[in-house]
Formats: C-alpha cells, sequence, structure tokens
C-alpha cells in the first residue's frame, strides 16, 4: 500500500529572489506545488546533489551573502 503524502511541518522561510524563481520553476516542471518540490528535494538529498561541487558552491554563497543582504 502506498505511503500517504502529508506536509506536516511549515515553517517561515527567506529565500533569495532568484532561488525562489528557480524554486517555482522546478515545481512547475515537476507538476508540484512550492511545498511538495522542497520535500522532494530535501528527502532525496544524497541523490540529487553533486558532493563534489556543493562545499565550493556553498563556500561562494558564503563569501557573498553578506554583501547580498544589503
Amino acid at each position: 500500500m502506498p505511503r500517504r503524502f502529508r506536509l506536516t511541518r511549515r515553517f517561515p522561510v527567506a529565500m533569495t529572489e532568484d532561488g525562489y524563481r528557480r524554486l517555482r520553476a522546478f515545481a512547475r516542471e515537476a507538476g508540484l506545488d512550492e511545498g511538495e518540490a522542497l520535500s522532494f528535494v530535501f528527502e532525496n538529498w544524497s541523490s540529487v546533489i553533486d558532493h563534489e561541487t556543493l562545499t565550493h558552491r556553498l563556500r561562494l554563497f558564503n563569501a557573498e551573502l553578506d554583501s547580498r543582504k544589503r
């Protein structure tokens, strides 16, 4: 029997405009709403992330973060 899909957690999220546009595009392409798309990404984290580039991209994002907040 298939597992019932329930969204059990809701939390306020602050996202960049670019990140939100990409989330909406991904959700639309996948036929999901934004919450379902986020659930999919995090439930399947290790298979959707390229571990070799994650650390590098995270360092770049953190380096730009302060200037992007202004």
